[in-house]
């Protein structure tokens, strides 16, 4: 299992820019790859964008060119930074991180709200 910490939410204006943290702990040694999903008020929980480690990434069409994802290894952290960010951003974001297998291996914390708004 991995635990995992998410920050960085908070409200933006249309616009503007948002850059989430989450670090990993326990067993990092099973992680194949991290990535940032989000569940947007009356919609599923949806994959943001994944960085597996050799640095491959994976984005949503929401988010490609408007958000960038990196990891630092050394501190078992995963970022995202969003740029240009809409209403339609507003979502409640979460880390997570799977194995090889494409297994989850952390559970659904509270995540950390986004809202863009006026």
């Amino acid at each position: 299992q991995v635990q995992l910490v998410e920050s960085g939410g908070g409200l933006v204006q249309p616009g503007g820019s948002l850059r989430l943290s989450c670090t990993a702990s326990g067993n990092i040694a099973s992680i194949y790859a991290m990535g940032w999903y989000r569940r947007a008020p009356g919609k599923p929980r949806a994959l943001v964008a994944a960085m597996n480690n050799e640095g491959t990434t994976n984005y949503a069409d929401v988010a490609q060119g408007r958000f960038t994802i990196t990891r630092d290894n050394a501190k078992n952290t995963v970022h995202l930074q969003m740029d240009s960010l809409n209403p339609e951003d507003t979502a409640v974001y979460y880390c997570n991180a799977i194995d090889s297998g494409l297994n989850l291996l952390g559970s659904w914390g509270q995540g950390t709200q986004v809202t863009v708004s006026a």
